[in-house]
């Protein structure tokens, strides 16, 4: 069979269909049978060394979709940018952030889901079905459904990514330009060998998620160098966590 002609500046790849684009079916279906409003929902951040867990929750309005909504994953950083603004014109959304602290003290997944919970609470208006991303329910007030691979299946979701994937990269800028040295503008605290470098060079900075396997032996090797005693994170304050919501 011949491979057809890729598209103009794209190359065509063989055997390998292009990922389907999210719908919204599902929120359609609950609009019909008078379920409204409908939330998706879906963080960034789980994996980096550095830098808050941040959660969205997205209302779209069915008749303001904007157009080219996707996992956030598979779009440019610029695409991401142009559809964030989109989305907080025309949809109900709420951010949250969990903190490093946070993460350290309930570990990652927990942390991940109670900023899920808390951006869903801090809708506007209070949703009557929730849609996640992943295999775990949050805690809600209204229906919850779990949805492995949602944010590339459901359109809320998909929306609901790109609002805390743009975000928690705007958050990782501002640190930045307090610990330059790290790069955080860049890789946005992933564990690159640059970050590695760094973080075993200057050691953990008040950001980092302290119980992080490359974290910990950054430190371990900053206690050897200094001659300090014992192997406990520096102690730090608790980070204001905050939720930010509305329609622009």
């Amino acid at each position: 069979m011949a491979v057809p002609p890729a598209p103009e500046g794209g190359k065509a790849k063989r055997g390998r269909a292009a990922p389907a684009a999210p719908t919204f079916k599902r929120e359609q279906a609950l609009l019909k049978r008078g379920v409204w409003p409908v939330a998706g929902c879906d963080e960034a951040g789980r994996g980096p060394l550095a830098g808050p867990v941040v959660a969205a929750a997205v209302v779209l309005d069915p008749g303001r979709i904007p157009k080219g909504l996707d996992d956030s994953k598979r779009l440019s950083a610029g695409q991401r940018e142009e559809l964030f603004e989109q989305i907080c014109a025309t949809a109900q959304f709420a951010v949250a952030f969990a903190s490093p602290a946070r993460i350290d003290r309930d570990n990652i997944l927990r942390a991940s889901l109670w900023a899920l919970a808390r951006a869903v609470h801090a809708l506007p208006e209070a949703p009557r079905h929730v849609f996640v991303d992943g295999r775990d329910r949050i805690e809600s007030a209204c229906d919850c459904e779990a949805v492995i691979g949602g944010d590339g299946l459901v359109l809320s979701i998909a929306a609901a990514s790109i609002v805390a994937k743009v975000s928690r990269d705007r958050l990782m800028c501002r640190m930045a330009r307090e610990h330059p040295e790290y790069g955080f503008d860049r890789h946005m605290g992933y564990a690159v060998p640059a970050h590695l470098e760094a973080l075993a060079r200057l050691g953990p900075t008040r950001h980092h998620r302290s119980f992080f396997a490359p974290v910990m032996a950054a430190r371990e090797k900053q206690l050897v160098l200094t001659g300090a005693g014992g192997q406990a994170p520096p102690e730090r304050e608790e980070a204001t966590e905050v939720a930010v919501s509305g329609r622009r």
